[in-house]
Order: structure tokens, then sequence, then C-alpha cells
């Protein structure tokens, strides 16, 4: 990536608004993000997310309260014949939209660390065909490599 010519001295600004930083402060931990991961998976009941992150209950609990205050995850109660109330937890829109990040992350492990070829597949359920993360300018179809970038300083409103 190259940065427009008003950005060039890095010295003269500091990202202080980063919003990468600010996605990995919210996903700050491997459980975190791993209960995110179970989420896309289905899994939506605590203890299944205790039995499949294989962390600690209270992680798990500190993961879910932080992923639903900032809006990842909602709860809704559901309660099964004889037994109390308690909780599921589904991915609200903005942890949907965190997808790409997720699938992009499981593509680049599958490439650089499992030889190419990972444990699972991810496919469009009505084609069977590969589904497949990749940065483009809007409307275009072909890949963009970072040196196609420039980084533009954005308007502040």
């Amino acid at each position: 990536m190259q940065f427009e010519e008003r950005l060039q001295d890095r010295g003269r600004w500091k990202p202080d608004a980063c919003s990468a930083a600010k996605v990995l402060d919210l996903l700050s931990t491997k459980t975190s993000f791993l209960v995110v991961r179970e989420c896309f998976y289905g899994t939506a009941r605590f203890e299944d997310f205790v039995d499949r992150v294989g962390a600690s209950a209270p992680a798990i609990s500190r993961a879910l309260k932080q992923l639903e205050s900032a809006g990842i995850i909602s709860r809704l109660p559901y309660r099964e014949p004889g037994r109390r109330a308690r909780d599921e937890y589904r991915l609200t829109a903005a942890g949907e939209d965190l997808l790409p990040i997720f699938l992009a992350l499981v593509q680049w492990g599958d490439t650089h660390l499992q030889n190419g070829r990972g444990p699972l597949a991810f496919v469009d359920a009505d084609s069977g065909r590969e589904v497949r993360v990749c940065v483009t300018a809007d409307g275009d179809r072909a890949p963009s490599r970072s040196s196609d970038i420039e980084i533009r300083a954005n308007a502040r409103k």
C-alpha cells in the first residue's frame, strides 16, 4: 500500500482511531474469537461453547458478556420442559458482518499453516462451489494486491 501525498510524512499523523485496533480490542482474546467461530458453526448454548472452545466456563462467560455488550451477539431465552429458563446466543447483524474476517483467517491458515488444505471446506450451499474472500475494487472482479491500494485520509464529519 502507498499513502496519498499528505499522509506520506508518517511522523505528522498517528493512527489514533485505527479501526483494526478497535476490532482487535473487541476480539482481544482467543476465546472471544473462538466463540464467534462457534456462533458461525451454529453453537448457541453456554455449555456447548465451553465444550467446543475448550476454555473455562468463566472465560466463556466473560467472552459472551463482552461480545453481547459490543452488539456482536444477542441473548435469546429458551426453556426445556421441566427445566429453568436459560439463554442461547446468536450473532447479530454486526456479528454476521464478521464473516469475511473469519473466512479470510481460515483461508490464510489453510494456505500457510495447513499445506493448502484445511480440515473444513466452505462452499456455497446451492452450487457447492468453494467460497473465497478476496479484496477487489468496487464493481471489479479481479483481486487487488496491497501494491494496488492507496491509503487516503477520510474527511471528518
